[in-house]
């Protein structure tokens, strides 16, 4: 799941993925804004076809939140 989702980062925002790891977070190191992130998480509830809700959004700091919180909706 996390090679996909660096899929969807490189494919929908054009982001460099090289040495990102789980521990990367959006804002402070890939300085992905908020547009950038609902690009990515409309991208990621297409692909895995499930709905983010806003509030959960406040939690999705990392590409390790977002690995653990699609974990968490039983998504492999």
């Amino acid at each position: 799941m996390f090679e996909k989702i660096l899929e969807i980062m490189q494919e929908q925002l054009g982001v460099d993925v090289t040495g990102v790891t789980e521990e990367t977070t959006f804002k402070e190191d890939l300085r992905i804004d908020s547009l950038d992130l609902y690009e990515l998480v409309t991208a990621l509830e297409d692909e895995y076809s499930i709905e983010i809700q806003p509030e959960d959004l406040d939690g999705l700091k990392s590409i390790g939140d977002v690995v653990n919180y699609l974990a968490d909706k039983g998504i492999e």
